[in-house]
């Protein structure tokens, strides 16, 4: 989730055109070409490179890319939170990463939120086990850069990545997005669903769910906002979509569980109401008979955004793993995993996106892209904290 860039007044505006080249012209040429992948090399490490690396805002600062990637190595370690292995191919991605450059990923709380992220960098300032870096929802990103957690870095693909998924700073950007999408097991869902609307009917009873508390999860936030679009709502106005899960949950459908692969192939919740990509990738790798369907009524979509600690214990590891996800091997790992990488049109211009993962992306929806700048997502996120509780009951 993500729209624009960075003013003293901390509004993002939405830039819609420039957003929709991304997520919907899959197959389209324009925008600029993508560099090439963070190579390895010859290079200084040691203390002082360590204590450079903490202030580095790009890879020029350390002497280049050999340099960062001596430093990293140095350090040799590097401090993720919150990526599980299914989640947009991170798995695959953390692995290719310690093998290209024999640094150790640890990934603290896999399965947890981008609020336990931003928890995270605060209480566990100073400590050697903190988040080098977080991969996080809009308005978690911008209140960890309004909290000044955030260490400016700009990769050297920085000019690939559109200016709307960017703040002018490098504070944070965004890496990876879709559509909020309805996941069913077609063999306990007898009804197939297409709209939020039809989610209302009894034939769902104790059936749907969303991935989380969307008062910190920025998956279930997006779920309540797409659900808010559909019941008259606009990116202005949440309310209906907290009103709508009031409702799901009042007759009877809604599941108040954290929905996942596990919950859907116990039965717990067979609807859930998530990321395309990460249905795609999470659960319908493990349950090859689920259907995967953007509603009719709500076409959202969204991207996460990578940032680095301030006070991150391994600098030029969290350099160095930025640097790899926005090269073409990054990207395209993205890809693999159903997800849409932000410089995706960039890699189809320069002729270096992975062709069949891209055909492989369930079809865009037609119509208005609905995107929320990250002042409306603030908003919106500020009246769920608020209110939730009475879905809950």
């Amino acid at each position: 989730m993500w729209e624009g860039t960075l003013r003293a007044t901390r509004a993002i505006a939405a830039a819609s055109v420039a957003i929709a080249s991304i997520l919907l012209a899959a197959g389209c040429s324009g925008g600029s070409s993508s560099s090439s992948t963070a190579a390895g090399g010859s290079g200084t490490g040691g203390s002082g490179a360590a204590a450079n690396a903490s202030t580095a805002t790009s890879a020029a600062d350390l002497g280049g890319m050999d340099a960062l990637v001596a430093a990293a190595k140095k350090e040799g370690q590097l401090n993720a939170i919150a990526l599980p292995r299914d989640w947009a191919n991170y798995g695959v991605l953390m692995d290719n990463f310690t093998k290209k450059y024999g640094i150790k990923i640890t990934d603290a709380n896999p399965d947890g939120s981008s609020q336990d992220e931003v928890n995270a960098i605060k209480q566990l300032k100073g400590q050697g086990r903190a988040p080098d870096v977080v991969d996080v929802g809009g308005a978690f990103a911008d209140s960890g850069d309004a909290s000044g957690l955030w260490a400016p870095y700009k990769v050297a693909t920085w000019d690939s990545i559109p200016a709307a998924a960017k703040v002018d700073s490098g504070d944070y950007y965004a890496d990876y997005g879709g559509y909020i999408a309805i996941g069913y097991d077609p063999a306990k869902v007898k009804t197939p669903p297409a709209s939020f609307k039809d989610l209302l009917s009894p034939v769902y009873k104790n059936q749907v769910a969303i991935n989380g508390d969307p008062t910190s999860a920025g998956a279930a936030l997006a779920a309540v906002y797409a659900a808010a679009l559909s019941n008259g709502g606009s990116l202005d106005n949440i309310a209906p979509g907290i009103a709508y899960f009031k409702q799901l949950k009042q007759s009877g459908n809604f599941v108040p569980a954290t929905g996942s692969a596990a919950t859907m192939q116990s039965g717990q919740t067979p609807v859930l109401i998530w990321w395309d990509y990460l249905l795609a990738s999470g659960v319908k790798a493990k349950m090859p008979s689920l259907k995967i369907v953007i509603p009719s009524d709500a076409a959202y979509a969204g991207y996460y955004y990578q940032a680095i600690s301030k006070t991150a214990p391994h600098p030029a590891a969290a350099r160095l793993w930025e640097e790899y996800l926005y090269s073409a091997e990054g990207q395209n790992g993205f890809l693999d995993g159903f997800a849409r990488p932000i410089e995706l049109q960039a890699l189809i211009t320069a002729g270096t996106v992975d062709k069949t993962a891209n055909a492989a992306l369930p079809p865009a929806p037609a119509g208005e892209l609905q995107l929320p700048t990250i002042a409306q997502q603030n908003t919106a996120k500020t009246l769920v904290t608020q209110q939730w509780p009475t879905v809950k009951g």
